[in-house]
């Protein structure tokens, strides 16, 4: 009855063995296994990405300037020519940024470079608004801003790479 809606048993017709469907995820050999290794990836992912203000911050080193005041105020930070190290200020530098963190893309540059983008005191020329991206009440929240997003940059990285080490049919 080759018009039926349903589809042939299991072991019948061209598709998985034999079904005229494609089969769905989850079933056919070895399938399953990877529909729940894919969901636990997904909620670790989910799980990185919902609660980063969380999560700790990757190791960087900080190099503080004697010469200047203590600050952790952020006006307008500034990556090295190599990528390794970030000026916050003229106190601090943050070094030891490992270069796998710019893989992490969020449209067409990394995490680390939108937070160093987004993150910088602007004014308005037309209104004359300014908006200062610094809290009051937590000086050090961009810093340990950094670190985090480094975090996750390098955590999504590793989730995504053991998606790939699934074959998909």
């Amino acid at each position: 009855m080759g018009g039926s809606p349903l589809p042939t048993p299991v072991g019948e017709g061209p598709g998985m063995g034999g079904s005229p469907l494609p089969t769905p995820v989850g079933e056919g050999p070895g399938m399953g296994e990877t529909f729940h290794a894919f969901a636990a990836i997904g909620r670790a992912l989910a799980e990185l990405h919902l609660n980063y203000e969380s999560l700790p911050e990757y190791p960087l080193r900080r190099v503080e300037n004697p010469a200047v005041p203590p600050s952790l105020r952020v006006e307008k930070m500034a990556l090295s020519r190599d990528k390794t190290a970030l000026r916050v200020n003229d106190f601090l530098t943050l070094e030891g940024i490992p270069p796998e963190a710019y893989a992490y893309k969020l449209g067409s540059r990394s995490a680390l470079e939108w937070v160093i983008e987004q993150y910088r005191v602007t004014t308005d020329p037309r209104s004359g608004i300014t908006n200062d991206p610094n809290r009051l009440d937590d000086e050090g929240y961009i810093v340990r801003l950094i670190g985090q997003v480094i975090h996750v940059s390098l955590e999504t990285l590793k989730r995504v790479a053991q998606i790939a080490a699934y074959p998909i049919a």
